[in-house]
């Protein structure tokens, strides 16, 4: 067979992600906090980028105007530029204007009152390193140091004793003294190796102390004996736990009356000690869309006073033109970093566009959630917006990532607003987020001496038309963070 060359025309499609493309789709998934921070990095890296001041004076916008007339009227004469890869000014007119602004113009806020600005608050190991410097032992407050360095978020000691010894080169008994000087420190149970630890540490010090409950009155009434608590807690602590009252009370000799008077001392321990000056601050968000009533509709309004607005900087601008006398090394830079400023305007303006769309489809699907509370909330997904704004789901779930919404019902991550749906017996599909609302309230209202289960709880959910698995129930009240109804049992 003889070898020969041909050429032959093919006709094939490919979707190729140009890096222009590539940042546009950077853009969606990021925060606001992340897309200031990237705007502003990107003025200080691209000279032809700058900020638009938040209010110009009317003289300065009537010249601004003028100079756009101007440099509106150039382009039209020099139409026969060497730069005929692209009608540049015909697709970015719009954002090469001096006087371009967002769409949604910006509104001058209110600084919070100072009576609202948060304080620094003491911390855990700020509280128990001002203790340790109390110590008269130097090489206790050096180690004492390394033991709280290595405490949790619930005052619980993470490092074994050989761990805390190999970071200074101390020996066991040195760091055994010193843990056993900081588990006195107060909040008391603080540097136990676990709960059952921090348990006997309050036990202990509350037997020797006459401890006294919130009501005032002693938590050991009618004169309990302490070391009765210990031993519940030192050597029947799986029991305990699981509130296994006769067969405790039948290793310890005692009645059921006695033993629940010495479970309710047990109860007023508290087994996380650091929680209470580890405190989790609160975490406020900034949505990105707030939800407006306007007469009988929603309409959906971008918060973007954050983002600043760019433009192209005239100066470089004027650099391109012929009549520059710049250097063609400097017109082929200025013309790369016009063409990355450009995409960069034009991305976050497509990415804002985007937000604004997606926002206003929920506002259509989800209208009983916004008339009424989670009770109307329906079952959605991707999907249905991506067909609604015909869009791809990959951009809608990208759309929707760390994005939040301000509506009359809260803030509201936008993933919120999506999740799948449970065919009731009525013919409808019902939320998952209201069934588990539901059960959030059924385990609210139910007798704490005799919870209910999680068959029961399915027997109630199907006398409402809604018919789950006894596994969904246990799933769904694993998230909800509700324990098992041998731990929600109270005992008088």
């Amino acid at each position: 067979m003889a070898i020969q060359q041909k050429l032959q025309a093919r006709l094939t499609q490919k979707l190729i992600l140009t890096p222009s493309l590539q940042q546009a789709i950077k853009l969606l998934p990021m925060s606001t906090v992340e897309l200031v921070e990237l705007l502003n990095q990107e003025v200080v890296e691209n000279p032809l980028l700058e900020e638009l001041p938040e209010e110009a004076p009317p003289a300065e916008s009537a010249e601004s105007g003028k100079e756009g007339a101007d440099a509106a009227e150039a382009p039209a004469a020099e139409n026969q530029d060497a730069w005929d890869d692209a009608d540049y000014e015909y697709f970015f007119g719009d954002y090469l204007d001096e006087g371009y602004r967002s769409r949604t113009p910006s509104e001058y806020k209110e600084l919070p009152p100072i009576e609202n600005t948060l304080s620094t608050t003491t911390s855990l190991s700020d509280h128990l390193l001002w203790q340790l410097r109390m110590q008269d032992d130097e090489r206790t407050y050096d180690i004492g140091t390394a033991i709280v360095g290595n405490l949790d978020e619930d005052g619980r000691l993470a490092a074994s004793v050989e761990e805390i010894a190999a970071l200074g080169g101390w020996n066991h008994l040195d760091v055994k003294r010193a843990i056993e000087a900081v588990q006195t420190l107060d909040p008391v149970g603080v540097a136990a190796r676990g709960p059952q630890e921090c348990l006997l540490l309050q036990l202990r010090h509350w037997g020797r102390a006459d401890a006294r409950g919130e009501t005032g009155e002693s938590i050991f009434r009618d004169h309990l004996p302490c070391e009765t608590c210990e031993t519940l807690v030192r050597e029947h602590y799986p029991l305990l736990q699981n509130q296994k009252l006769p067969e405790l009370a039948r290793l310890l000799g005692l009645t059921i009356g006695v033993l629940r008077m010495h479970v309710e001392v047990v109860r007023q321990l508290d087994p996380k000690p650091g929680t209470r000056l580890n405190a989790e601050r609160s975490q406020y968000v900034i949505p990105d869309v707030s939800i407006v009533k306007v007469e009988e509709d929603y309409v959906a309004v971008l918060n973007d006073e954050r983002v600043p607005q760019l433009r192209i900087s005239p100066v470089y601008r004027r650099m391109m033109s012929k009549a520059s006398r710049s250097s063609e090394e400097t017109r082929a830079y200025v013309k790369k970093k016009l063409e990355s400023a450009k995409w960069l305007i034009k991305s976050v303006d497509q990415r804002q566009r985007t937000i604004h769309k997606v926002a206003t489809s929920i506002i259509g699907f989800q209208r009983g959630f916004l008339d009424h509370g989670v009770s109307h909330l329906r079952p959605l997904v991707l999907r249905d917006v991506a067909n609604d704004i015909g869009m791809h789901e990959s951009t809608v779930s990208r759309v929707v990532t760390n994005k939040y919404m301000h509506t009359p019902q809260g803030v509201f991550e936008m993933k919120f607003f999506f999740h799948s749906g449970i065919s009731s017996a009525y013919g409808e599909n019902v939320s998952s987020v209201k069934v588990k609302e539901r059960i959030r309230k059924i385990v609210a209202q139910e007798d704490p001496r005799k919870p209910l289960s999680d068959s029961r709880i399915v027997r109630l959910l199907q006398d409402e038309g809604l018919v789950l698995a006894r596994r969904t129930i246990a799933k769904y009240r694993e998230e909800l963070k509700i324990p098992t109804s041998s731990r929600r049992r109270v005992h008088y």
